[in-house]
């Protein structure tokens, strides 16, 4: 009976050390494939961001967003660019074009964007709702491409020559930029379908987003504030523009917010403060369908008769602010119908210097409406042709305004918008 005993017993001991010997035989294999190399990691970290917060998360089994992590490190990606490849190949299948990698020199562009500087040709662009090309929401005020009157709608078909189709939004971006002083050839397709091919020197564009001036008008006096976009500072220039107005005894204002392609959403909320008292102004929605309505503070900047210019140039920020104003009954919205982004995007840090942009949110006007996409038809279409130069010498739009806001002040009542 002992030997029997002691046979089992030797046994057991055999093969508990079996067992250590392959625990720690896969543990030594397995270690190398937990250690990922920084390019590796930062994959890993873009992928966690879009999946902790993108706005539609049941996109995600419909394209397998695991797995595409999964082959995206099994990958080679030893390098940043071939990181960034990775990611952008991850986030292709959500299409989404608003999800986004931004390169470190796109990323620092577009910071020095929000602070109000540029330097290139002056293009603000975007994919287009209907075919997804790459087209211009609107030329920077005073820029070079303002001066060759390229229009809100235009298509970038090529950047010297390479086709934007394959370039992708940001690297079309990033090819418009560059040293004052050097060209670019672009490629133009016109919204009504004529081709062009121009020629345009790069030079730094003061972006200048508030721009205010006083207007007389017979026996009236009326303010004009034109927004061209909204950066870190405008909220304090606004506020500063509208005392400077109100001390000279405006009696309307017109509010222009024609090309303004939007900006930061924190700042194109303030200036809807400055307009609307306990008002609603917004209602976002997130991933969880959770409503998160956004209200005015009770004071007000600015109280008295206004109007609003809008056109197709006006997007994303400026559309929270057009569409509270038109909802809260604040402001006529006169022009044409505007350019229809509906979500907003958190814009992340990434460990190298680089960015990601991620859509986590959609919004609702007041009244409940969904623009993305439709955008906003004001209350009253101004006649085309649009004039190329908002606020300038022979500025038909603002001219009718002028004349709506005189009609509002003759009548001492809201003017009906039909």
């Amino acid at each position: 009976m002992l030997p029997t005993v002691n046979r089992r017993k030797k046994a057991l001991r055999q093969l508990a050390c079996c067992l250590l010997s392959l625990l720690l035989t896969g543990f030594a294999w397995s270690s190398p494939a937990l250690a990922l190399n920084d390019a590796q990691q930062l994959v890993v970290e873009s992928w966690k961001l879009v999946n902790q917060s993108y706005v539609s998360p049941e996109s995600f089994d419909k394209i397998h967003w695991k797995r595409l992590r999964q082959k995206a490190l099994e990958g080679k990606i030893e390098s940043s660019e071939q990181a960034y490849s990775a990611i952008e190949t991850m986030l292709t299948p959500l299409g989404d074009p608003y999800t986004r990698l931004l390169r470190p020199d796109d990323y620092a562009v577009m910071k020095e964007s929000n602070q109000g500087s540029l330097s290139g040709v002056g293009l603000q662009l975007a994919h287009g709702n209907a075919d997804g090309r790459v087209v211009v929401i609107a030329p920077l005020e005073g820029s070079p491409a303002a001066e060759a009157e390229v229009i809100s709608g235009t298509a970038v078909l090529a950047v010297n020559g390479e086709s934007t189709a394959s370039l992708g939004l940001e690297t079309t971006a990033e090819r418009l930029r560059g040293e004052a002083g050097t060209q670019v050839v672009l490629t133009l397709e016109a919204p009504d379908g004529t081709n062009e091919e121009l020629t345009l020197e790069r030079r730094s564009v003061d972006l200048r987003p508030v721009r205010t001036r006083r207007l007389r008008r017979d026996e009236h006096t009326l303010g004009y504030l034109r927004i061209t976009q909204f950066s870190e500072g405008v909220p304090q220039q606004v506020q500063e523009a509208i005392a400077e107005l109100s001390d000279k005894g405006i009696e309307g204002l017109v509010l222009d917010l024609r090309n303004n392609s939007g900006g930061l959403v924190s700042a194109g909320l303030a200036v809807a403060d400055a307009f609307l008292s306990n008002e609603p102004i917004v209602e976002t929605r997130n991933r969880d369908g959770i409503a998160d309505p956004i209200q005015a503070n009770l004071p007000t900047l600015y109280d008295g008769p206004m109007v609003t210019l809008v056109n197709g140039g006006t997007a994303s920020a400026s559309e929270i602010l057009a569409g509270a104003l038109q909802d809260d009954e604040r402001s006529l919205l006169l022009g044409s119908r505007t350019f229809g982004k509906g979500l907003i995007q958190t814009l992340t840090n990434l460990s190298d210097g680089s960015g990601l942009a991620v859509t986590v949110a959609g919004y609702l006007t007041p009244s409940g409406r969904d623009i993305q996409g439709q955008g906003l038809e004001p209350d009253r279409l101004l006649d085309q042709p649009e004039p190329l130069n908002p606020g300038g010498d022979g500025d038909r739009w603002l001219i009718d305004a002028e004349r709506i806001m005189e009609a509002m002040l003759d009548r001492s009542e809201p003017l009906d918008a039909t």
